[in-house]
């Protein structure tokens, strides 16, 4: 190429790329004078609760058994044949009901012997006692020996002793025509029958005929910690300590009763103290053998601060709590619980009554967020 196309060529080139930085120049004057200025983050949406002050109940939490008020194992008292079942299985019945009944001809014969038996005793009774006072009346007038009327007397006092041990056997017989009768003890629910019509049965066999629950009233078995013992006595000295009683995943009100019964040791191998409530179970929800969830109120604690248990997270550094300022900003406050009760939690420090904490959304926060209150919570006092 000759020198004079060369600097031609150089010559174009230096102008497209002063025409091009040009072009760039105003493009980004252009684009700056469009730009606006970066939108602060939006507020977020939570749901909030107030820091109550309140009396609160201290309650102790245990897992109870359910078991009868009374349970009997019902055997028969003669031996004999099963002629009769008056109930259904599952049934409930009532104090004095018939539930078996035993063949009775043979005790009856037995009855009617020995009602015949007392007769005749009872007759030879009477006939030596006139015996008796005749000779006596003889022995007055010295028209029979000493020793004549005493025999007189003792066959007299023989015969009364052989009536009487009749009439001990009529009683016998009648009480053993009785238990041909098998009778309910007490108010409950029967359970499956051993034995059914027409068995043969032997007093007082190893198997019952059956058992009945008493279930009004009821009893609920639970253990709680032996460092609960101390509380539990000096609270129970003042009074009556009420309990409640609901199986799992019940929607039923709770069963009310009260602390009845405190084991006398504790149990060295787990380390806990067994306790028995009663409980009037009118309706019949306590059933023998449920677990129950029990709750054994102590005493009332007064001027308690009380959230809702979804306010307080756990962190790295323990549990906290986001408190809502009153400029909408968000504070992390770290707090101390004294216990947690379904779904309130019972603060000990950190947060101070009146003020506002969040429940739902915290996942989305960070000390400083601001925050928008989308639907009021409270929690169940």
């Amino acid at each position: 190429m000759t020198r004079p196309k060369k600097l031609l060529f150089s010559g174009f080139v230096c102008a497209v790329v002063v025409a091009g930085a040009l072009f760039a120049y105003r493009g980004g004057e252009i684009r700056a004078q469009d730009a606006k200025p970066a939108r602060a983050p939006p507020d977020i949406p939570v749901s909030v609760a107030t820091v109550a002050q309140q009396t609160v109940p201290v309650r102790i939490q245990a897992i109870g058994n359910v078991e009868p008020y009374s349970s009997v194992a019902l055997k028969a008292r003669v031996d004999g044949q099963i002629v009769a079942v008056n109930f259904k299985e599952g049934q409930r019945v009532r104090k004095g009901a018939a539930l078996f009944k035993i063949d009775p001809r043979p005790f009856e014969a037995t009855l009617r012997q020995t009602e015949a038996n007392l007769m005749r005793d009872t007759a030879q009774m009477e006939q030596t006692r006139s015996q008796e006072r005749r000779y006596q009346e003889l022995l007055q007038k010295n028209f029979v020996s000493k020793e004549a009327y005493a025999q007189i007397r003792t066959s007299a006092d023989t015969a009364a002793a052989v009536a009487l041990a009749s009439k001990a056997a009529v009683d016998n017989a009648r009480l053993q025509l009785e238990y041909c009768t098998i009778r309910s003890p007490l108010d409950g629910f029967v359970g499956k029958v051993m034995l059914q019509m027409g068995k043969m049965v032997k007093a007082n066999d190893t198997n019952p005929l059956v058992v009945i629950n008493q279930v009004q009233p009821i009893y609920v078995n639970f253990a709680v910690p032996e460092q609960r013992l101390s509380a539990i006595r000096e609270h129970m000295a003042k009074g009556q300590l009420r309990a409640e009683a609901l199986p799992p995943d019940s929607d039923k009100t709770a069963a009310i009763g009260t602390l009845s019964f405190v084991d006398n040791a504790v149990d060295s191998t787990t380390g806990t103290i067994k306790l028995k409530a009663a409980f009037p179970n009118k309706d019949s929800t306590l059933w023998p053998g449920m677990f129950v969830n029990i709750s054994l109120k102590l005493h009332e604690q007064k001027d308690a601060l009380v959230v809702p248990s979804q306010s307080v997270q756990t962190g790295p550094k323990g549990q906290y709590a986001y408190v809502v300022k009153p400029d909408m900003s968000i504070e992390l406050r770290i707090v101390e619980l004294d216990r947690v009760e379904g779904d309130n939690a019972i603060v000990a420090s950190g947060l101070q009554a009146g003020e506002t904490v969040v429940v739902k959304g915290q996942l989305r926060l960070a000390p400083g967020s601001r925050v928008m209150i989308a639907k009021p919570a409270t929690g169940k006092q």
